[in-house]
């Protein structure tokens, strides 16, 4: 039966989170609270529950595990849920005298705790509890790239998005982990509060499996900004692409599975419109494109404005504008002179060729050029040093 359940509790946002409730299967008496004047068991054989946050709690860190523990005999089962039914996970310690929940709670929630215990004396004890988690003045939550099944290329970094600044960036990165289906050395980096990216030492190899796991629900991501979610992608790599792109020799070079498998002659940026050099990684991909220079900054009327609809082929580089395509209007100029906005040009017959070839993710490896790479202007991790790269994580 019940008999007390109060203890020592520490407050937040004008409410209390209680440290534990008491409830065995002795006589009246037989259990007491700290500071209770009440005798102690008689019978020694009898269960003895303890519960982690004390009954009718209010305002529990939703990143604070849940613990039911016996003194005697062992915990039969135990069941933690919230007001919508959903159950957090749990594991029992080997004797089966503690149950720990995952410290994944949702801020704002009620929940029950229930099961039972048996004593050593073969009494059973019914485990039933109620306690409520803070409001969060924030709520976390995470879009993330690739999408959960898409097969991507060996450069595809996993991207996270946050909808409210992390303050806490270790406590969240804490909560991030990667499985892939062979070894892999990768690092998590923290490209500002709202984004935290991940990319392996070197390429992904073909084929690898990768899972996600992003169990943010219940976290605190600092200045009352709690996790109210967690979730999980899975995304595969697919066959090695890798293309090189030289701009003073006016070729791009496709290897797949690490083979030269094409040699394609292009043009590239003009002066005062010279393509970046660097580790650049395909976004999007269009089958037909409009390009307007306005988005760019060129106006009608402007001598250098253009306007055209249907550009086949496209696969985009940089945020700001880079695209590999196809470019019939520049035949006469691949592979001997350098005449685009910035975009590597190409025939079309070569560009629908390249463009069933490649993913969401391969990279394209520029040189030739004194212009460099901007960070961010693109997926650019690839463009750090490995070890500036994990200087970037918040555990390192």
């Amino acid at each position: 039966m019940l008999l007390a359940g109060t203890a020592c509790s520490d407050t937040e946002a004008g409410g209390s989170s209680g440290s534990g409730t008491t409830q065995s299967s002795g006589t009246p008496g037989a259990s007491t609270t700290p500071g209770s004047s009440a005798s102690p068991s008689q019978n020694p054989g009898a269960a003895n529950v303890a519960i982690v946050p004390a009954k009718g709690a209010s305002a529990v860190k939703p990143d604070q595990p849940v613990t039911v523990t016996t003194t005697a005999g062992k915990l039969k089962d135990v069941v933690l849920k919230d007001d919508d039914g959903d159950k957090v996970a749990g594991s029992f310690n080997t004797e089966k005298t503690q149950w720990t929940s995952l410290p994944q709670l949702k801020p704002g929630a009620s929940y029950t705790v229930s099961g039972s215990a048996e004593g050593t004396d073969g009494a059973s004890v019914p485990i039933s509890s109620t306690f409520k988690t803070l409001k969060a003045t924030k709520r976390l939550k995470a879009s993330v790239a690739p999408l959960n099944g898409e097969t991507v290329g060996v450069a595809m970094p996993i991207q996270i998005y946050w909808n409210n600044p992390v303050t806490d960036r270790a406590a969240v990165e804490k909560r991030l982990s990667v499985k892939t289906s062979v070894p892999v050395v990768g690092s998590w980096h923290w490209v500002n509060s709202m984004q935290v990216n991940y990319r392996p030492m070197n390429y992904w190899p073909a084929g690898t499996k990768v899972t996600v796991n992003i169990d943010t629900l219940g976290v605190n991501a600092g200045r009352s900004t709690w996790g109210v979610a967690s979730r999980q992608i899975s995304f595969s790599i697919g066959k090695s692409v890798v293309t090189k792109v030289d701009v003073k020799k006016h070729t791009m070079y496709v290897f797949i599975g690490g083979k030269l498998a094409r040699t394609i002659p292009i043009t590239a940026g003009k002066d005062g419109f010279t393509t970046r050099s660097g580790v650049k990684v395909i976004m999007e991909k269009f089958v037909t494109k409009r390009m307007d220079a306005r988005t760019v900054g060129i106006k009608p009327g402007d001598p250098e404005y253009y306007d055209i609809h249907d550009v086949k082929w496209a696969q985009r580089v940089t945020s700001s504008g880079e695209f590999i395509h196809g470019a019939p209007w520049s035949a006469g100029s691949q592979g001997s002179a350098n005449v685009s906005h910035g975009c590597v040009g190409m025939s079309l017959k070569d560009a629908q060729w390249y463009f069933s070839q490649t993913l969401r993710g391969d990279p394209v490896v520029v040189t030739g050029t004194t212009r460099k790479m901007e960070p961010g202007n693109g997926w650019t991790d690839w463009n750090t040093s490995w070890s500036t790269y994990k200087a970037g994580s918040a555990l390192s």
